[in-house]
């Protein structure tokens, strides 16, 4: 066993004794390493990665091409870094499983909120809802820049329509980390929700994420 088999080993006990919570982010990305290049010292690595984007999310945010600018990151480091976050949705997004009843904001912006994890652009999902508030679908219908997201009236419309869905929950995210409601989002808003209630489909909120935080357009007043 070499050297850094056996720091490698204490790393692991360690991890397994007392979690993440001990561990500096240069430990945890030191850790990772150890499973893509089984052969090689990952702390100056892991040094690197952080000495070029400043911090731990900022390297798990960084775009492919970028990580592979850092001395010692090959494609198969990168790819495996740019999977943490989006495993990190995915389970989160698990957590809340289709046919979820969805009858209240905490619920509604949980569940959303967890979709837009990591997320550098800005998206738009719709929830397509029965009768009873329980989920039939989500789906992410557009997807644009980090500044905008072009919002069809129609498109959404169809999926509802398509879905038999009984209301709908739109949602969208400011990358700005504002969630404060624009004056486009609330025409967009009352654009939809008359498009909707021609077809018998009920807004029943359009929910705005910003980080950690969300804002219900609906408890605001705004729908």
């Amino acid at each position: 066993m070499g050297v850094h088999d056996g720091h490698r080993e204490r790393m692991k006990k360690k991890l397994l004794e007392q979690g993440l919570d001990g561990f500096d982010d240069h430990n945890v990305l030191e850790l990772l390493l150890f499973y893509v290049l089984p052969r090689q010292d990952t702390n100056p690595i892991a040094h690197a990665l952080l000495d070029y984007f400043g911090s731990l999310e900022a390297v798990f945010e960084a775009p492919l091409e970028e990580l592979m600018k850092v001395s010692g990151v090959g494609e198969n480091t990168a790819t495996l870094l740019k999977l943490i976050p989006a495993v990190s949705r995915r389970y989160e997004m698990s957590k809340n499983n289709f046919g979820e009843i969805l009858d209240s904001t905490t619920k509604a912006g949980d569940y959303l909120a967890a979709r837009y994890l990591f997320e550098r652009d800005e998206v738009v999902y719709v929830v397509c809802l029965d009768a009873k508030r329980r989920v039939i679908c989500c789906k992410a219908l557009f997807r644009g820049d980090v500044n905008s997201a072009e919002v069809s009236v129609r498109k959404i419309a169809e999926l509802a329509l398509v879905k038999n869905a009984s209301a709908i929950i739109l949602s969208h995210n400011h990358t700005s980390g504002i969630a404060l409601p624009s004056r486009e989002d609330e025409m967009t808003t009352k654009r939809v929700k008359s498009a909707l209630e021609s077809m018998n489909i009920t807004l029943l909120d359009h929910i705005i994420v910003a980080g950690n935080d969300y804002i219900s357009m609906a408890e605001s007043g705004l729908l």
